[in-house]
């Protein structure tokens, strides 16, 4: 039985974990439980898994005695845990990461944040320590099945975008757009914060840093198509020409699934079946740089390296949730994401430190132009 942390399980992602979990129940055993400002469900999850430690900003009331208080660094590196799912939102989740790969675990990681913000420190915690990080990610997850068996010859990555809400919206209308009509993903369900980055498209340059780091790809090998039907999660084209693909139903629990069980693979009633019984089609289309700056502004600034990219998951964040609250507009994310970095001098060789530095400065610098106040 694996004894499994879970870090965000309030979230979309921790919540479709708990039903993978639930799928499996002499597989897993939940040893510790970590949530945002969710302590009602919270609650709920520990009545029903009964785990040993729990978190919360707020603490969630009626816990009995068998169950600790524990934060979340000091949750993944727990002796018995075997495998930490990082299922966190933003910069939130970078210090657990690097603690539970300190003690050798295996991090399971959904949260894009931290290995765009610290990639390279990251990897070179994995290595220096013995821990592994097993991408959750959709779309850095089906890269992963593409290569299993394949000794690297790794020619071409191609990441697919649905395109999001705004694919084929006049772009003159952007500006105008609601958060309410920017929550309204086509093809997944996902929680609020990724929803507004897939609309951007500064989720699918998340990917493309997650995945240079991952698998080692050179940033010029690897690309983005738009995808609308949301089926092909990725493909991966090697040295002699062929190309593998990892297709299915736009579901999370799948992903989620092959991590936690990874190598193994086990059937699951709950998890949707590609459906050949009915026509489908797949097309796959440019992106289009002007109708998601986003993206490219991202990608430039983790090829510039340094604390950059701690400035734009930070930056990012604010600018999201500054959308989210109407202080600005759909494309004024682009707008605080841009003046952030053009603010920021770089640490060129970043350590923990500095890239936690890097992110209070940009999340301070984005709340002032945003108008945060408190």
């Amino acid at each position: 039985m694996k004894n499994i942390v879970i870090l965000g399980s309030t979230g979309s992602i921790g919540r479709q974990t708990l039903d993978v979990v639930r799928a499996f129940p002499d597989e897993f055993r939940v040893l510790g439980l970590a949530a945002g400002n969710n302590s009602a469900l919270l609650s709920e999850q520990v009545r029903e898994f009964h785990p040993h430690y729990a978190w919360s900003i707020n603490p969630p009331a009626g816990l009995t005695a068998d169950v600790s208080l524990l934060d979340m660094a000091e949750m993944v590196c727990l002796e018995e845990a075997d495998l930490v799912m990082m299922a966190t939102i933003g910069s939130v989740g970078l210090i657990p990461t690097l603690r539970a790969l300190e003690q050798g675990k295996t991090v399971a990681l959904c949260n894009k944040e931290p290995i765009v913000m610290a990639g390279e420190i990251i990897k070179d915690y994995e290595s220096r320590y013995g821990g592994a990080v097993l991408p959750v990610d959709s779309e850095p997850s089906a890269i992963w099945q593409c290569i299993q068996g394949e000794n690297g010859n790794i020619r071409r990555l191609m990441i697919t975008a649905s395109g999001g809400p705004f694919r084929e919206t006049p772009l003159e209308e952007l500006p105008a757009v609601t958060p309410e009509r920017a929550l309204q993903h086509p093809t997944w369900r996902m929680g609020r914060k990724i929803t507004i980055d897939s609309a951007t498209l500064m989720n699918k340059a998340f990917e493309v840093i997650e995945s240079h780091w991952l698998f080692g790809v050179p940033w010029e090998n690897i690309e983005v198509v738009v995808h609308p039907q949301s089926m092909v999660h990725s493909m991966v084209e090697f040295a002699d020409g062929s190309v593998k693909a990892q297709l299915g139903p736009p579901d999370m629990r799948l992903p989620i699934q092959y991590a936690l069980f990874y190598p193994r693979r086990l059937p699951n009633g709950m998890i949707p079946r590609l459906d050949t019984g009915i026509p489908h089609s797949l097309t796959f289309q440019p992106l289009e740089p002007e109708r998601f700056p986003c993206f490219s502004l991202a990608v430039d600034a983790a090829r510039s390296g340094g604390t950059f990219p701690a400035v734009l998951s930070a930056a990012d964040e604010v600018a999201v949730n500054a959308f989210l609250d109407g202080r600005i507009g759909f494309t004024g994310i682009y707008d605080v994401v841009e003046k952030a970095l053009s603010a920021h001098e770089s640490s060129p060789s970043p350590d923990a430190d500095d890239v936690v530095r890097a992110d209070r400065w940009a999340t301070e610098y984005a709340n002032g132009i945003t108008g945060k106040r408190g």
